[in-house]
């Protein structure tokens, strides 16, 4: 978006534009020449990555600020579960069966944001922009005429935005550390559906910032309560002693859309 305030010094991007009409000369072709800021070899070199990871916090931060977003319902989950028109895909059995949560999530995304439609910019539903559950949370948003963001990552497969994503909200990452950042700044909900690697470091991160109150506790929405309780032995972490007994009360199991949003309701009446 395009800052109309008027500054009485010169603009950077009249400089940028006038330096192309410069004379051709060995000089003007030499890297020393290029302005600092807009030359890309610079910018990339190691001891520029502190200004890299500022321009990485800074640039969604603005963009979605511009834009009027004030609160987002985070929504994690796997990229490799399909739309249930898609099972056959699957590359499990248990990936077919999960596709069902495909649905619950695009559900949940609608109802959010048919809710959030008459609130403004508040809770937006915010993905990894990826596929599988982050598409069904971005088309889920999109049904109901909303906006949504995707915070898209380059990973070495390549990896294109979801088509669900707003297109002038969806940004793309080099550091996993400030896109988990992003995804949390205006967190009012976390909603996390059955993942792996991703979706695992993802959900504890949020779990630690809130245990240690580094960051407002949330509604905390873990939706399939069989499979959290297969793959994370919550009650042995309590029992050992490794987390406490209260901690087990941060998040809440949910296997519907209706019900994930009757605990975001709950919480948002008792303030």
């Amino acid at each position: 978006m395009h800052n109309d305030t008027r500054r009485p010094f010169r603009d950077a991007q009249e400089d940028v534009e006038a330096i192309r009409e410069v004379p051709d000369t060995p000089q003007t072709r030499a890297p020393a020449y290029r302005l600092a800021f807009a030359d890309p070899e610079f910018l990339w070199r190691d001891e520029l990555r502190p200004v890299r990871l500022q321009l990485e916090l800074m640039k969604p931060e603005l963009v979605m600020k511009e834009f009027g977003i004030d609160s987002t319902i985070v929504l994690f989950g796997s990229a490799r579960i399909p739309e249930p028109a898609r099972r056959g895909e699957a590359a499990t059995e248990t990936l077919a069966d999960y596709t069902r949560y495909y649905d619950e999530a695009r559900k949940f995304a609608r109802l959010i944001t048919e809710k959030s439609q008459r609130n403004g910019k508040h809770h937006v539903i915010v993905t990894g922009g990826g596929p599988g559950i982050m598409e069904a949370g971005n088309r889920g948003a999109a049904e109901a005429g909303g906006v949504s963001i995707g915070l898209n990552i380059v990973l070495p497969h390549e990896q294109a935005p979801n088509p669900y994503i707003t297109p002038d909200l969806c940004f793309n990452f080099h550091y996993f550390g400030i896109r988990k950042m992003h995804f949390l700044l205006r967190a009012a909900a976390i909603a996390i559906f059955p993942g792996g690697f991703g979706t695992l470091d993802e959900m504890f991160e949020a779990l630690t910032l809130i245990q240690t109150e580094r960051m407002d506790p949330v509604p905390f929405l873990l939706f399939g309560r069989a499979f959290w309780e297969k793959v994370i032995n919550w009650e042995a972490l309590a029992e050992a002693g490794t987390i406490s007994r209260a901690d087990l009360d941060l998040f809440t199991f949910v296997e519907t859309a209706e019900e994930a949003l009757a605990v975001i309701e709950r919480w948002t009446s008792k303030g």
